[in-house]
């Protein structure tokens, strides 16, 4: 489906405000039937450009969908990404404001941060490699703008809501780790996710298309195809190789990443 340019804009609009004001709006995928891939980035392009209009910098992207599991789930073959901004970064062991998200989940993964800039249509993995500074351990938050489902049909959110809405991008944590690429064999790093005490999920950066830096090369070659770059100095999330953990508020969560390092979280 072929959005026009005022399609674009209101829906942009109405999830800036959604964030904003803490409440959610109806599906997208409802409202604009047909709305494809195409159209969800583009209202992604336009709530980006809304929250640098709004004062808010840039400071990397975040990668989803990088496991079989949520892509057969979602009947897509390939990861989705959003934009990481200034305001949405905190530090292991602090505690969320209460009201400041909707509905927030959080996601184990591991972050590679850059030193140099990436970019274009064949970039390899050797590439990515040689552009990292060094990589650390990191919990995502997510959170919606957008209903999970419909109160009226049980119509459920499809993956384009979710990319339009930021990729349901909210916050990033990262652990006070760094290391150096070739330090630890990323395939192999995992965590254990407790919550209030108990332990939710575990995995391994395998999850994420069988190695994160694959990953890594779908963001910077689907980048190249609209002149965009992986910048030096951002931080990207390289996708989660858990399953996403529900946060109500009171909850507290630790990532217990073993010799690679540890995040710590909690919701007031």
């Amino acid at each position: 489906m072929t959005l026009s340019q005022t399609q674009i804009d209101a829906a942009a609009e109405d999830l800036f405000q959604a964030e904003r004001d803490r409440t959610q709006i109806g599906l997208l995928s409802k409202r604009f039937e047909g709305l494809d891939m195409d159209g969800a980035y583009a209202i992604q392009d336009a709530l980006v450009a809304r929250k640098l209009a709004d004062g808010r910098h840039i400071t990397g992207w975040k990668i989803g969908l990088t496991s079989k599991a949520m892509q057969s789930a979602l009947g897509i073959d390939v990861p989705d990404s959003g934009v990481l901004f200034d305001d949405m970064h905190f530090e292991s062991g602090d505690t969320v404001p209460a009201g400041r998200f909707i509905q927030p989940r959080i996601e184990a993964e591991i972050a590679f941060i850059m030193k140099s800039d990436i970019s274009g249509t064949d970039v390899t993995a050797e590439d990515i490699i040689a552009a990292t500074e060094c990589v650390a351990p990191a919990i995502e938050i997510l959170d919606t703008r957008i209903v999970r489902a419909d109160s009226e049909n049980g119509q459920t959110r499809k993956v384009f809501d979710t990319i339009a809405d930021n990729a349901a991008n909210a916050g990033i944590v990262l652990g006070q780790e760094r290391h150096a690429y070739g330090n630890h064999d990323l395939r192999w790093v995992g965590a254990i996710v407790a919550r209030d005490g108990e332990v939710e999920e575990t995995g391994l950066g395998a999850g994420v298309l069988d190695d994160p830096v694959t990953s890594m090369v779908w963001l910077a070659q689907r980048l190249g195809q609209y002149g965009q770059s992986i910048k030096a100095g951002q931080v990207v999330l390289s996708g989660s190789f858990i399953r996403p953990v529900e946060c109500p508020s009171g909850t507290r969560i630790a990532a217990d990443f073993g010799t690679f390092g540890r995040v710590d979280l909690a919701f007031e």
